[in-house]
């Protein structure tokens, strides 16, 4: 199974030129755009940030959503929209364009409130950053991918070897438990991708009826 046409999967050609946008931004206006729109904790409003230079405005609601549009470098940027581009347009043919876009969002929001916890005990610690990056929203599409299509076989890049899609999550999500609780890898937020997963596999439980509120319509099998 092969990405498909962008022009078939609008929600995801959006969000590709959205990020891209974003990211031009940021290379325009600077640590302004971290300032206004990244996702910083809560309680932290007024305090100095190296970072950025200056005081931190601290949590806005709006953050929640624009963070996930920010990317702090091309390699952090081009990864995620690789993945956004090779599983989203799956996703998206199969459920239709309006379910994937409610998914991504939820996916997105859900990863950043998982973040705003972690980053607030954090900040209560001494340790005051910023959140920014759509990483949450594409873990919540593999997951979504691994559910549709469990026996798709995927083929890693280190090791160069093919692995079931529900395998390859299995092991991605555990990886991000370990080094989200050993704090391993310093400067990426594993609990934003974890909460982008859990918030991503509540969405289907929804979908499929399976939680205790129930939708109006089942959506899927």
């Amino acid at each position: 199974m092969g990405p498909r046409n962008l022009n078939d999967t609008p929600v995801v050609l959006t969000m590709l030129i959205a990020n891209g946008l974003g990211f031009v931004a940021y290379l325009l206006l600077g640590p302004s755009m971290v300032i206004g729109f990244g996702l910083w904790p809560l309680g932290t409003e007024g305090l100095d940030a190296r970072l950025v230079g200056g005081g931190i405005p601290g949590f806005e609601i709006w953050q929640l959503l624009t963070y996930g549009f920010l990317h702090g470098g091309m390699l952090h940027l081009f990864v995620n929209m690789f993945a956004l581009w090779m599983f989203g347009t799956a996703l998206e043919s199969f459920w239709g364009s309006r379910p994937f876009l409610v998914y991504y969002l939820v996916c997105l929001v859900g990863a950043g409130l998982i973040q705003l916890v972690v980053a607030t005990m954090a900040a209560d610690g001494g340790s005051i950053y910023p959140t920014i990056g759509a990483s949450g929203a594409v873990f919540g599409i593999l997951l979504g991918f691994a559910m549709m299509f469990p026996n798709q076989q995927l083929v890693l890049l280190f090791p160069p070897i093919p692995i079931k899609a529900k395998y390859f999550v299995i092991l991605y999500g555990a990886f991000e438990l370990y080094a989200g609780v050993t704090g391993s890898m310093s400067g990426v937020a594993h609990f934003a991708h974890l909460g982008g997963m859990a918030f991503g596999l509540l969405m289907i439980l929804y979908w499929r009826g399976q939680l205790p509120i129930k939708p109006r319509r089942r959506l899927m099998r």
